[in-house]
């Protein structure tokens, strides 16, 4: 098969949906099939292109994987209009250079969001002779709608809802990163095929066994119990809720907060931390992906927070956190919630409950058996269920199942009819 991924993320970038589309794609390779990547000047969170690159075009190749990377105006801004600005300017140039660069292939799948991207996709999909797949990581225009970016109701709510209804009415096949948001498509488009394509993690990289002495030594110096948060500091993530439990429990001895990574809120919880003198508090700067499996191992407990009820979203890091066998705590409802209560993996605490939050860190330090119980129940799950070598493949073999030749399939069934 020839696969085509259009995404504005991916690696070197760090985050969800580089780690599980860049995982994908060397699984497409090393089952034999021709997979090229159109994607963004890499820029993301920093909102900055990173240094190697820039300029229209690039192309480059990682490992077999074919990547041309395309113009993107970056920014870290949480304001709706440069978020905008930086999504149609990667939707216009992967448009114009995919057109010309991009060669004939069998299937097109792209990421979303950013939903606009759908505009490129369609355009290429039909230039190329491609099926398009509609990756939906969160629901959009929903999850702006829920973040504040938008208003219900609003035109550009209107605009958007009338953009999904035309990109899934368009895809060859709707793929979603839950059950919840598979459940929401097929209730509104019944006549789409849905197939789930969950986040999932590596269970051989995010293991208990990758923890070491030196990552355990970036994260703290001194014999303290350490709850870690990696990822994006971001509008979704309810990050000043975590904050404000450090801040209670600065009373305590012997906890550390550490959070990883970078944002648009990274820099209010810094000056929030110093201003209100919050000690048992460190910041680090984004770290490449091949080192977290280390440091998440080397936490006593990992925290994964939604500051509200986003349809559908289960974070990747709930994953990854379960694979590594670690005590978790997750801030979330939805089908995150019901994740980790099924498989008795952690504690959940509802969103915006800092006294509710801090009881259960307190609960996860000082009883231990509790906390062992969980984080082996969670290794056991990651293994059986969110395994993403066994996601891929299982996705792999269905687009398999339907062959390679779409021109030839396309002949066959109008001389069948």
């Amino acid at each position: 098969m020839k696969l085509t991924i259009l995404t504005q993320y991916y690696p070197p970038e760090v985050g969800a949906p580089q780690n599980r589309l860049s995982h994908l794609a060397s699984q497409f390779v090393s089952e034999g099939h021709d997979v090229t990547v159109l994607t963004a000047m890499p820029n993301y969170p920093a909102g900055k292109i990173q240094p190697g690159y820039g300029g229209l075009c690039r192309r480059e190749w990682q490992g077999a994987v074919r990547v041309i990377r395309t113009f993107i105006y970056p920014s870290q801004s949480a304001a709706l209009m440069p978020r905008l600005l930086s999504y149609f300017s990667f939707v216009f140039s992967s448009l114009v250079f995919g057109s010309f660069l991009l060669k004939p292939s069998d299937y097109l799948l792209v990421e979303s969001p950013p939903l606009f991207l759908g505009m490129a996709a369609v355009w290429l999909g039909w230039l190329k002779g491609a099926r398009v797949i509609f990756n939906v990581s969160d629901l959009w225009p929903e999850s702006a709608v829920r973040l504040g970016l938008i208003r219900e109701d609003s035109f550009a709510h209107r605009i958007t809802l009338r953009l999904e209804s035309f990109f899934y009415r368009h895809a060859w096949l709707v793929t979603g990163q839950s059950r919840s948001i598979l459940e929401d498509i097929e209730s509104r488009f019944p006549d789409r095929p849905t197939f789930l394509l969950s986040n999932g993690a590596d269970t051989h990289v995010f293991q208990p066994q990758s923890r070491t002495e030196e990552a355990r030594a970036r994260l703290t110096s001194k014999n303290e119990f350490v709850l870690l948060y990696a990822g994006l500091h971001g509008l979704a993530q309810g990050l000043e809720h975590v904050l404000a439990a450090a801040e209670e429990l600065a009373h305590d001895e012997g906890y550390r907060f550490v959070f990883i990574g970078d944002g648009p809120n990274k820099q209010k919880l810094v000056l929030k931390a110093n201003k209100d003198g919050i000690s048992n508090v460190s910041f680090l700067d984004s770290l490449p992906s091949a080192q977290m499996p280390k440091l998440l191992a080397a936490a006593d407990l990992v925290v994964v927070p939604l500051g509200l009820h986003i349809p559908g979203a289960v974070p990747s890091k709930l994953y990854e956190a379960m694979a590594s066998g670690r005590p978790i705590v997750l801030v979330a409802s939805g089908e995150a919630a019901e994740v980790v209560l099924r498989h008795k993996a952690g504690i959940v605490v509802a969103p915006g409950q800092v006294p509710s939050l801090v009881r259960a860190i307190r609960e996860m330090r000082t009883d231990q058996k509790l906390a062992l119980t969980l984080s082996r129940n969670a290794r056991l799950a990651a293994i059986e269920h969110f395994d993403r070598t066994k996601i891929g493949k299982s996705f792999i073999r269905y687009l398999e199942s339907w062959g390679p030749d779409w021109q030839a399939e396309k002949h066959y069934e109008s001389t069948h009819i």
